[in-house]
Parts: structure tokens; sequence; C-alpha cells
């Protein structure tokens, strides 16, 4: 199915759309290279809190932990929005098996 009859299947309810949770996740973390964004804000937390920061230290640590997790939860509805705006996300998110697009009768 190409893009623009994916997002006219969307818009008219004619689609069954299928997106594995695990497998977006992963794809959607290495997309926007979470791992490298959390490990510093993981160490400036760190250093807050030994240095006297103690409670920034522990709320810096707290959302460098929470945040990339809440981004994972939400990996399935970021990219089905990402899917129906861009076809070049849209190819590679099909391709990758992440996401299966069914017509419905």
């Amino acid at each position: 199915m190409t893009h623009p009859e994916f997002v006219d299947a969307y818009r008219n309810g004619r689609v069954r759309i299928e997106i594995e949770l695990p497998t977006a996740a992963r794809y959607l973390s290495a997309r926007l290279l979470l791992p490298f964004v959390t490990l510093p804000v993981l160490g400036c937390g760190v250093a807050l809190a030994l240095t006297g920061w103690v409670w920034s230290g522990l709320a810096v640590l707290a959302a460098g932990i929470v945040i990339p997790r809440l981004i994972k939860r939400s990996a399935p509805q970021f990219l089905l929005t990402q899917a129906l705006e861009d076809e070049r996300v849209y190819e590679d998110v099909t391709r990758a098996g992440i996401l299966q697009a069914r017509m419905v009768e």
C-alpha cells in the first residue's frame, strides 16, 4: 500500500493498523538517539547530587530515568502520527515490519 493510499484509508477508517510496542520503542530509541541523551542527563544528576545539590540532582536523575520510558511507551502513537505525515517514515516503519496496515472491508 502506498503512502497516499494509507493516509486516505486511515482518514476514512478503512485500514486496521498494528504496531508492536517493543519494536516501535527500539526503533524510536535508535532514531532519537535516546541512550546518548539519557547518559549525560544521568551524569549531570549524579554530579549535582555529589556537589551538594542533592534534591536538584535527584530530580534530574529521576527525569533522566522516567522521560525515556515515557517516550518509549508512547512510541506507537508517535510513529503512527509521523507515518501519516511523512512518506519516508511510513516506508521505513513498514519496511522494518513495525507498522502493518491491512484494509478492512
